[in-house]
């Protein structure tokens, strides 16, 4: 199986997270997307200090009705901080024949160099760079970190990098939808609406357990 891996803090999980999974699916084939919460993110803070619990029980409500994306709490479970990499040598290990895509923005990708064992990352899976407001780029090869760029190769048919472990490297094009958890966390927080920035579920979610209220 072509299996879709996509790691955040998901807080909150909102619609474009979701259209960008959708995306990477219907573009790449996937047979399955993985939405893999953060327990404890090493380059950010859970702002808030919102339980893993509720990421995960909002992504959980997020992705309930599409029959290709699941929920993983593997890394609340694992505790520690979540780093990728332990992740996708997790996932590798417990699905050893199947062909793992990482889903990661480009503002991201474009940092990886930061990141722990971000060579091995390459070097482990596929990794699929999403375009999002204010992270476009025109080149995959110019925002590869410099350290590793003589591993790759450009695949002119396939419009992908080929790193020499046989994993690629691709670009994702899609709908460029303007959404960030922080705004909608200081629209929640303000009593504004959030309709249409998350899912309905997540939406009612929030207001029963007053999240971002507080401080929470």
């Amino acid at each position: 199986m072509k299996i879709g891996i996509l790691g955040g803090t998901f807080n909150p999980v909102h619609n474009a997270h979701l259209r960008i999974a959708e995306e990477a699916r219907d573009n790449f084939g996937l047979d399955r997307v993985v939405f893999i919460p953060a327990a404890t993110p090493p380059h950010k803070p859970t702002i808030g200090e919102l339980s893993f619990a509720d990421r995960l029980a909002m992504v959980q409500l997020a992705v309930a009705d599409n029959p290709h994306f699941t929920v993983s709490d593997m890394e609340g479970v694992r505790g520690g901080r979540s780093y990728s990499i332990d992740t996708i040598r997790e996932l590798r290990r417990l699905h050893p024949d199947d062909d793992f895509y990482f889903i990661i923005g480009g503002d991201s990708f474009r940092d990886i160099s930061s990141w722990r064992e971000y060579a091995e990352i390459f070097a482990t899976c596929n990794v699929i760079a999403v375009q999002r407001p204010g992270a476009t780029f025109e080149s995959l090869a110019q925002s590869l970190p410099v350290a590793i760029a003589n591993q790759f190769c450009y695949d002119e048919p396939a419009k992908m990098l080929s790193h020499s472990s046989g994993c690629g490297v691709f670009a994702l094009h899609g709908v460029l939808l303007d959404i960030s958890s922080s705004e909608i966390r200081a629209l929640a927080r303000q009593g504004r609406s959030i309709r249409y920035l998350v899912p309905g579920p997540v939406e009612q979610y929030i207001k029963e357990h007053r999240l971002y209220i507080d401080g929470r």
